[in-house]
């Protein structure tokens, strides 16, 4: 069985923007740099940017898709809680 995005570690992984409140976030791709309770930051092409997670919608590693509102909690949190399917 194949473990979550959700329950792993996102550091040095890529992700892209989705959706996001801010249409000018749309599409950007980066690696991620480090991780906080509401926020990510992440390395792009043009420099570093800090994502919040509550307005965002992202992909990581170009597989699952993330509800950056629903994981609005610590990394170590975050790898150990358990979510609902939908």
């Amino acid at each position: 069985m194949m473990m979550s995005a959700m329950h792993m570690p996102w550091l040095s992984r890529k992700i892209t923007v989705i959706e996001s409140l801010d249409p000018t976030l749309v599409g950007l791709t980066g690696t991620v740099l480090d991780e906080t309770r509401r926020t990510i930051r992440v390395l792009t092409d043009n420099g570093r940017v800090r994502l919040a997670k509550n307005v965002i919608t992202f992909r990581i590693d170009s597989g699952e898709v993330i509800e950056g509102s629903s994981v609005t909690q610590r990394p170590e949190d975050r790898i150990n809680r358990r979510y609902r399917r939908d």
